[in-house]
């Protein structure tokens, strides 16, 4: 399972030119699904994004979690986090999982979150065509891989 995080002050989606979903300060997460996730690496993501210290301190210090500033999470499904570029220009999405397998361990990492994440936490459609709108904090974008856990 794979994470991109980014720090934002607002982002939001759009489908279909209507508003979907949107928050305030908080975490956009980008997730993208492989066949050989499991309940496991939920856990383990989850767990790390809800105390990942990247929010500023008094101090300016990066110190404190999107639970510490009362932030709010956004996640969005995105199969090209697994695009391969090994051969050729056209990306390879091979190791991206179908739906069958994808969708219910994108709304489980969903639901593991608001458990974990007090101000709410909101989402994309999985599958839809989705315009998303950001302000990158910082900016601050951190790239997480539930397999080569670092």
């Amino acid at each position: 399972m794979r994470a991109l995080i980014q720090r934002v002050s607002s982002a939001s989606v759009q489908i279909d030119n209507k508003v979907f979903s949107k928050i305030g300060n908080g975490l956009l997460v980008l997730l993208g699904v492989e066949d050989e996730d499991s309940d496991s690496d939920i856990d383990w993501l989850s767990s790390k994004i809800s105390q990942m210290r990247i929010f500023d301190d008094k101090n300016d210090n990066m110190n404190l979690s999107v639970n510490d500033i009362n932030g709010e999470v956004l996640v969005v499904s995105q199969f090209t986090l697994h695009a391969s570029t090994k051969k050729g220009n056209r990306p390879s999405y091979i190791r991206a999982s179908k739906p069958d397998h994808a969708v219910p361990m994108y709304e489980a990492f969903i639901l593991q979150m608001k458990d974990k994440i007090i101000n709410g936490v909101s989402s994309g459609q999985f599958g839809a065509c989705m315009q998303v709108d950001l302000i990158n904090d910082g900016p601050v974008t951190i790239w997480i891989d539930s397999k080569s856990r670092e």
